[in-house]
C-alpha cells in the first residue's frame, strides 16, 4: 500500500492550506502524513492554485497535449485545472501506487478483490473466443463463450417465433427484472440504442419492459399494456434470493398464471439468469433456459454477461449486441497497452482524483449530450459510486484522502435549465461532457441555420468555454451593464471540465464508453488503494430491513414488538400502521 506501514519517503503536511479554488478555500490537511508522491502532487495544486484557466487555455502546447485519442474517440482535457508539470506528477503517483501492476493482476485473473477472495473479470465477458485467461489454473473464456452461445441460440429461436408461449404466440415482450447491476446498466444500454437506425430496425414489433423497484406501482407500470400470451419474463438474480426481484419475480408469475390459466405456462414464458439451478426449477423454469455468471463479475459490471446480453439480444438480435462487446474489448487493449500520456481510462482516472482528493470537490456532473444517454449517469452512479465510496484502503486503515465524487447529471440541453446555474454562479463542480459528431436522428429543417443536432453540439462545445472562462465585471462594464447587475451577472469561471467526442451513438462506440468509464473508475480505486471491487455499504440497510419485514408481518396481524427499534423510528412505524 502507498499508504501503508513501510512505504517509502514520507513528507508531513501540517495545516497547510491546499485551496486550489475558491469552493476549497476553508480546506486543510491537518497532521497528515502522506507518502511523497502525494504531497508532490500536493504541491502542484498549490503552485496553480492562482493561476486560473483562462491563463492555462492561452498556452497552446499544454493544449495540444491535452488533446488525446483512441481510435475514433477524442478526449479533450484542456479545461481541467492542470498542466504538463501538474500531469507528471499525477502519473508518478500512478506509478508509485503501482496501478499498472494492479491493471496487469486483473487481466490476468489474479483475485485482486481480496476482500472477497475474488478476480475481477469482467473484461472475460467480452474477451476473444480463443482468448486465455485462467483463475485457479482453468481458463474461463470456453465457459464464457458456452454461455454467449446458448443466450444466442434461445434468443434466436425467440425472435424468430421458433419458441412460442403457452399458448403458441410468438413471444414479442420481454419484462426484465432485475435490480441494481442487474438492471442500471442493461437499461442504459437498451435506451441508448432504441433510436440506433440499425437497432430499432432489428427490434421492430418487439418490445422491453424493466421491473426493478419493489413498490408495486413499478409492477402495474412494467405490465402495462402487455398480454401474457406474448410476455417473456427474464429474471435476474445469481443466488435467486434478492428479496426485490424475487418478490417481483412471484408477483408477475401470479400474473402469468391467473392470465393463462395454468402453473404449467411458467416453463414457456419465464427464462433467468442465475447460477442457482435448485431454485430455478422449483419456481418452474426450464434449465435450459436458465444462463449463467461467474462471481468474478461485480453486479455494476455485469451487463456485458448473460444479465444484459440475454434481454438486450431478445430485442436487438445477438449479434448487434456482439459489436457492442467489440467496443468494450478495443477499449480493454487501448487500456492494457497505451502509454499513460495516451491512455484515456488513465487519463480520466488521474483527473477524478486530481479533483476529489487534491481540489477537494465532491460532485462531478457528467453531461451527455444525446438523449440517447438518458439512462447512462444512473448506471455511472452506481458504477463510480459504489465502486469507490470507500473509507478504508486495502489493509484496512483509514484512507488519508477523500475518495469518491456524488456523482449526478442530465442530457444536454435538459441539465443546462435546471443545475448548470449552480455549476456556473454556485459550487465548483468539475464536469466530464460527452458528445457525438452525428446524430441517430438526423434532422435538417428547411430555412434554419444548422441542424437539430448542430443546434445541440454547438452547446457541447459552448457551455466547457463558458465554466472554464467565465465573465469578468470589467467585460460587463465594457457592455453596458447597469452597475447593480454587475456582480449578478459575473461568472467567475475556473470550473474544471473534460470532453469525449464519439462519432456516433451506437452499438461499437457504446461498449467503447461504458469500458472506458469502468477502467477510469479503477484506476482511481487504484491510486487510493481501495477495493473498488466490493459493497459491504449496501449490506446494513438490507439487515435491518428485514427486521422491519419481520416486524411488519407480525404487526398486520395484530403482533409486532417495536420495543428493538429506534424511538422515532417505533413512532413512525405506528404512524404507518394507523396504531
Amino acid at each position: 500500500s502507498l499508504f501503508g506501514p513501510g512505504s517509502h519517503t514520507r513528507a508531513t503536511i501540517l495545516r497547510t492550506t491546499l485551496s486550489c479554488c475558491p469552493a476549497a478555500r476553508s480546506h486543510c490537511v491537518l497532521a497528515m502524513s502522506l507518502p511523497a508522491p502525494w504531497t508532490d502532487v500536493f504541491a502542484e495544486a498549490e503552485r496553480l492554485k492562482s493561476t486560473h484557466l483562462r491563463t492555462l487555455l492561452q498556452d497552446q502546447a499544454r493544449n495540444d497535449s491535452m488533446f488525446v485519442r483512441c481510435g475514433d474517440v477524442t478526449l479533450d482535457y484542456s479545461r481541467e485545472r492542470v498542466d504538463g508539470a501538474a500531469m507528471d506528477k499525477l502519473i508518478a503517483l500512478a506509478k508509485a501506487a503501482d496501478v499498472e501492476g494492479k491493471r496487469k493482476k486483473m487481466y490476468e485473473g489474479v483475485k485482486i478483490n481480496e476482500t472477497e477472495g475474488r478476480p475481477v473479470l469482467h473484461t472475460a465477458l467480452r474477451a476473444p473466443r480463443d482468448a486465455e485467461i485462467l483463475v485457479d489454473g482453468v481458463n474461463v473464456v470456453p465457459e464464457v463463450w458456452k454461455v454467449l452461445d446458448a443466450m444466442k441460440a434461445f434468443t434466436d429461436k425467440v425472435r424468430a417465433g421458433e419458441w412460442t408461449g403457452y399458448t403458441g404466440k410468438a413471444l414479442t415482450d420481454v419484462v426484465a427484472i432485475g435490480i441494481g447491476g442487474s438492471y442500471l446498466g442493461v437499461e442504459f444500454v437498451y435506451e441508448a440504442l432504441r433510436t440506433d437506425p440499425e437497432a430499432a430496425a432489428a427490434a421492430a414489433g418487439r418490445r422491453v419492459r424493466f421491473l426493478a423497484n419493489v413498490d408495486p406501482i413499478d409492477v402495474k407500470r412494467a405490465l402495462e399494456g402487455l398480454s401474457a400470451e406474448t410476455t417473456l419474463v427474464v429474471i435476474v438474480s445469481k443466488t435467486f434470493t434478492t428479496a426485490e426481484t424475487m418478490l417481483n419475480a412471484r408477483t408477475v408469475k401470479e400474473w402469468l398464471i391467473k392470465e393463462l390459466g395454468s402453473p404449467d405456462c411458467i416453463a414457456k414464458h419465464v427464462a433467468a439468469c442465475s447460477t442457482a439451478l435448485d431454485k430455478t426449477a422449483a419456481f418452474g423454469i426450464d434449465s435450459k433456459n436458465v444462463f449463467g455468471f461467474w462471481d468474478w463479475v461485480g453486479g455494476r459490471f455485469s451487463c456485458w454477461s448473460a444479465v444484459g446480453v440475454l434481454a438486450l439480444s431478445l430485442q436487438y438480435g445477438f449479434d448487434l449486441i456482439m459489436k457492442f462487446h467489440e467496443g468494450g474489448r478495443d477499449m480493454d487493449t487501448h487500456f492494457r497497452t497505451a502509454p499513460p500520456t495516451e491512455n484515456l481510462p488513465m487519463i480520466m482516472g488521474l483527473l477524478s482524483v486530481w479533483n476529489v482528493s487534491i481540489l477537494k470537490h465532491e460532485g462531478c456532473a457528467v453531461l451527455p449530450y444525446c438523449q440517447a444517454l438518458t439512462r447512462f449517469v444512473a448506471h455511472i452512479q452506481q458504477l463510480d459510486m459504489e465502486s469507490n465510496g470507500k473509507r478504508v484502503t486495502m489493509d484496512g486503515s483509514d484512507v488519508p484522502v477523500g475518495t469518491g465524487a456524488i456523482y449526478f447529471g442530465e442530457p444536454g440541453t435538459n441539465g443546462q435549465h435546471s443545475f448548470y446555474q449552480l455549476m456556473h454562479q454556485g459550487r465548483v463542480i468539475p464536469a466530464e461532457f460527452i458528445g457525438f459528431s452525428a446524430s441517430q436522428n438526423p434532422v435538417e429543417l428547411p430555412g434554419e441555420p444548422v441542424s437539430n443536432h448542430d443546434e445541440l453540439m454547438s452547446n457541447f462545445f459552448a457551455q466547457p468555454d463558458a465554466l472554464a472562462l467565465g465573465k469578468t465585471a470589467e467585460e460587463l462594464k465594457a457592455e453596458g451593464v447597469p452597475e447593480k447587475l454587475v456582480a449578478h451577472k459575473t461568472f467567475p469561471g475556473d470550473r474544471p471540465s473534460l470532453s469525449l467526442l464519439l462519432p456516433v451513438c451506437n452499438a461499437y462506440y457504446l461498449g467503447q464508453l461504458l469500458a472506458l468509464y469502468e477502467h477510469r473508475t479503477a484506476v482511481q480505486g487504484w491510486v487510493w488503494d481501495i477495493n473498488s471491487f466490493d459493497q459491504w455499504g449496501v449490506q446494513l440497510g438490507k439487515v435491518l430491513a428485514t427486521q422491519v419485514r419481520n416486524y411488519l408481518a407480525d404487526a398486520r396481524k395484530g403482533a409486532g414488538d417495536e420495543s428493538a427499534f429506534l424511538g422515532p423510528t417505533a413512532k413512525l412505524l405506528k404512524k404507518y400502521l394507523n396504531k
